[in-house]
């Protein structure tokens, strides 16, 4: 009986062994797809979080880097991040969460609107959330 036991344990350990590989390796395949990431940008980094309310309450649907890479079909091409039409693909920290906006909010926040407008001319733009939780702040 306690051979069983013993047996049991050590089948379910192995078991879980090998299902923390597969999560690593899938994950590890998803980042490795994307090696040319820019410095300071992860995989997992939130790039959009949203409430979506319904009859069955109100939930947060993200969206993480490498999700909207795929969904762009984006590429390394000779070190370069690139959708599926050969566009360069740049980052954009966007800025504007503030519980208590800075005096010069309007200045900081049309300056935005400008740069990105310019990036957008040559880039496909990924706007990166300054809120990646999705919830009002308070």
């Amino acid at each position: 009986m306690k051979g069983c036991f013993y047996f049991l344990l050590l089948t379910l350990l192995l078991a879980g062994v090998q299902v923390h590989s597969a999560q690593t390796s899938s994950k590890h395949v998803a980042v490795s797809k994307y090696v040319c990431l820019p410095d300071g940008i992860k995989a997992d980094t939130i790039v959009e979080a949203k409430q979506i309310t319904s009859t069955a309450g109100m939930r947060v649907a993200k969206e993480t880097v490498v999700q909207r890479l795929n969904k762009l079909k984006a590429r390394c091409r000779a070190g370069k991040l690139r959708d599926q039409k050969g566009k360069e693909i740049r980052f954009y920290q966007v800025q504007g969460c503030w519980g208590n906006p800075p005096a010069d909010y309007l200045e900081i926040l049309e300056e935005q609107t400008k740069h990105l407008r310019d990036l957008k001319k040559k880039f496909t733009v990924i706007e990166i959330t300054c809120n990646p939780t999705g919830l009002m702040p308070f």
